[in-house]
């Protein structure tokens, strides 16, 4: 042993670490490799999206059977673009690369699809300006959404809805517009001179009317239409039995009309993308796809969801098309100029 200098201090000794014991012979080695279920879910935003792309290209394949769900899915079409930032918030959670560039896939689809309504096509001028308004059988202020539309400063005025106000309409609209006819519960307002005018049977009552505006550049004729109502039960599903009849029986009128310009408007409770409107929609132009600027959502008032109410024209250029303020209606007013 060593003798110990002055000052020095003994060295410390360290312990030896124990090393891991060896597996056993034949142990089960532990598995460092994701689980195939942890695999797999990386892939669930990527078929996700691809599936959202396919479901709005492919919308017209979609059966109406059972419930009608093809015409459902169409009325409400341009909101499957908010599944677009939910699949992206999914892939940032993942934080999945593939998943994220899945998503650009639907968006893509989604623009090309609706982006073009978000642009503002809306112009100056047109040679005639119309309004149709859904005024709501329950309109509680018929007088002040008479006023409303008087105040608007449109030609031509079309309501819907008005089984118990017609007189109130009238007495409120006679001085602008001196013009007008009245057929079951849809009705006409004119500045310029009214003729032909009869009720168009798309139903066992009056929702539908069309008359010949005389206008300072030739005639024009106009059908105001009320399809039936939709309804949605948890049984049957989408009920659009009665609309659908009433749509087919509109078309074969429009497509009968001699006159070479013509405008369709009023509630049809439905999109111009729902199928079973195909027909009143084949060979006319959207006012509002044209010349709006957005969607042009018009019920209900109090928070547009889509819009039911249209304006379609033939022979005819829309200028700008738009929406109204809200009235004692569940609708909004939509409007559109055209040039003649």
């Amino acid at each position: 042993m060593s003798a110990l200098h002055p000052g020095s201090r003994p060295e410390a000794s360290v312990a030896p670490v124990p090393s891991a014991p060896a597996p056993a012979p034949g142990a089960e080695q532990p598995d460092s490799r994701p689980r195939s279920g942890t695999r797999w879910a990386g892939w669930i935003p990527v078929a996700a999206a691809v599936a959202l792309a396919l479901l709005m290209l492919g919308h017209s394949l979609v059966p109406n059977e059972p419930g009608n769900i093809g015409s459902l899915l169409e009325t409400f079409l341009p909101w499957l673009g908010l599944a677009v930032p939910a699949l992206l918030a999914l892939a940032a959670l993942r934080r999945s690369a593939k998943a994220a560039l899945a998503v650009l896939l639907p968006a893509l689809v989604w623009t090309s699809m609706f982006g073009g309504m978000f642009l503002d096509k809306t112009g100056s001028g047109g040679d005639l300006t119309v309004i149709s308004h859904n005024i709501d059988a329950d309109n509680r202020d018929p007088r002040g959404t008479a006023r409303t539309l008087a105040a608007s400063g449109a030609d031509v005025i079309a309501l819907q809805e008005m089984s118990r106000s017609a007189e109130t309409y009238t007495e409120e609209l006679a001085a602008a517009y001196p013009h007008h006819s009245v057929q079951g519960t849809v009705g006409i307002w004119s500045r310029y001179p009214l003729r032909d005018a009869q009720p168009v049977m798309i139903m066992p009552w009056v929702r539908a009317m069309r008359a010949t505006v005389d206008t300072p550049r030739g005639p024009l004729a106009l059908y105001s239409a009320h399809l039936a109502s939709v309804r949605v039960h948890p049984a049957s599903g989408f009920g659009t039995g009665r609309r659908n009849d009433a749509a087919d029986k509109l078309a074969e009128a429009v497509r009968a009309e001699p006159l070479p310009r013509v405008m369709v408007v009023g509630d049809f409770n439905g999109t111009t993308d729902d199928r079973a409107l195909a027909g009143v929609v084949a060979g006319m132009r959207s006012a509002q796809s044209e010349a709006g600027a957005g969607l042009g959502l018009s019920w209900p008032a109090s928070f547009p969801l889509v819009r039911i109410d249209q304006i379609l024209v033939k022979g005819l250029t829309p200028v700008s098309a738009w929406t109204l303020p809200r009235t004692g209606s569940d609708h909004l007013p939509v409007a559109a100029s055209v040039r003649l």
